[in-house]
């Protein structure tokens, strides 16, 4: 993995290619440009077969500049980086930050891969490729660019993240989400959504930040024995099973991202047909039960008052028996 800072500093984790994908990219790209040099060069022959020999000179010289240089150059200009070797090997072209390459980048590409390939017959571009660190070439040197691998092997991507604790579903069911800022969720959510496109490196490095931001917003660390990314997920499992139950009532209680199955079904159903009441919202307290509508359950005498982000007063901890049934 090598590590490139773009302009804000945002470090990329991205893997460039080394010299077998790239020597197997050429030779794809090598074939079809002379396979194409090859026709063109007949059917110059066939039409242009009363002209002299100087001009027929001419004429072989500007096929081959067109047909090894200038055809590469504007496919890779058009595709952003993909000719067609690169595309079957899963490579790409980019800039050093990242982004994609211009016209102008793709022009010194060519200009000097036609040196260091071409007449060289790769000799140069191999040497280069070895000696930098990140594979690059001479014409990769100029031009500001790198080749990039887009396609990762199943092994080399994100590993499973182990399965989290039990206890985990209590320590975030205790975390007060009300400061946490809603552009935290969504970088958040993009993270969890892109993970398994993320060098692992990259994205843990990542990952530790975004739980270090959580413990500003809500002065709790993260436990050291967990992973910061089963960490956020199980966090933002946390906040949707408390809008869920904000939104469609008690009954509803999502176990939260890698929390344990057990933890919804733990929690006994509100009772079919029963009605919306004053006492809608308060929750019923831990270990009371429903027995059936209209009927109230054994165990305290009343339902306990919660909070409206889904968590009992007394202990912080969130409730686990739905809306207390009407007496």
């Amino acid at each position: 993995m090598s590590e490139l800072v773009t302009g804000e500093a945002v470090v990329l984790g991205l893997r460039p290619a080394r010299l077998p994908s790239r020597g197997l990219a050429v030779l794809v790209d090598l074939a079809v440009a002379w396979g194409t040099y090859i026709v063109v060069s007949l059917v110059l022959l066939g039409s242009m077969s009363s002209l002299d020999s100087a001009a027929l000179a001419a004429a072989s010289v500007a096929a081959f500049v067109l047909v090894q240089v200038g055809i590469p150059i504007v496919v890779e200009t058009l595709s952003h980086g993909r000719s067609l070797g690169k595309l079957i090997c899963g490579l790409r072209v980019v800039r050093e930050d990242g982004g994609p390459i211009r016209f102008r980048h793709a022009l010194v590409r060519g200009a000097m891969g036609a040196l260091e390939i071409v007449l060289t017959m790769g000799v140069v571009a191999s040497i280069a490729s070895l000696v930098s660190a990140r594979g690059r070439r001479v014409g990769d040197v100029f031009a500001g660019t790198l080749v990039v691998r887009e396609r990762v092997p199943a092994e080399e991507m994100w590993a499973e993240l182990p399965a989290p604790p039990p206890w985990l579903a209590a320590e975030t069911g205790a975390l007060d989400l009300s400061r946490v800022p809603d552009r935290w969720w969504l970088t958040v959510r993009q993270y969890l959504g892109r993970m398994a496109q993320l060098d692992p490196q990259a994205g843990g490095a990542m990952a530790g930040r975004l739980a270090e931001d959580l413990r500003g917003f809500t002065g709790v660390g993260m436990p050291a024995e967990v992973h910061p990314a089963a960490y956020l997920a199980a966090v933002v499992g946390e906040r949707q099973a408390r809008e869920a139950r904000r939104a469609f009532g008690a009954s509803w209680d999502a176990p939260a991202a890698g929390a344990p199955a057990a933890r919804a079904a733990d929690a006994p159903a509100v009772a079919p047909g029963t009605a919306a009441s004053a006492d809608s919202g308060r929750w019923a307290a831990p270990g009371a039960g429903v027995s059936g509508a209209g009927s109230a359950a054994s165990g305290p005498a009343g339902p306990a008052a919660g909070r409206p982000d889904g968590t009992s007063g007394a202990t912080g901890r969130p409730s686990r028996t739905g809306f207390a049934p009407p007496a």
